[in-house]
């Protein structure tokens, strides 16, 4: 399902925290950033609900997300590979 490119597209790494939902997969992206005031890198989550249209990503599973349209309320990305199985 390839969309129309419009500019620079979003691109995500993250790990599938839950398959349950239909064609959908939540997925955690985990990213390092220094604390302002004392100097120590700090891990920052962020969990996004991806567009999975076959269905194919399981629990652990480390994929490529890219932006994309509103999809539903809360889908604005969905996965365009999938880099590792779990």
């Amino acid at each position: 399902m390839e969309e129309k490119k419009s500019g620079v597209e979003k691109v995500r790494v993250g790990t599938v925290i839950s398959g349950k939902l239909n064609k959908t997969v939540m997925v955690s992206v985990e990213r390092l950033v220094k604390h302002s005031t004392y100097g120590k890198y700090v891990k920052k989550r962020v969990k996004y609900m991806a567009h999975d249209e076959k269905a194919e990503c399981k629990e652990g599973d480390k994929v490529k997300i890219v932006e994309t349209r509103p999809l539903s309320r809360l889908k604005r990305w969905r996965v365009s590979q999938i880099l590792a199985k779990a």
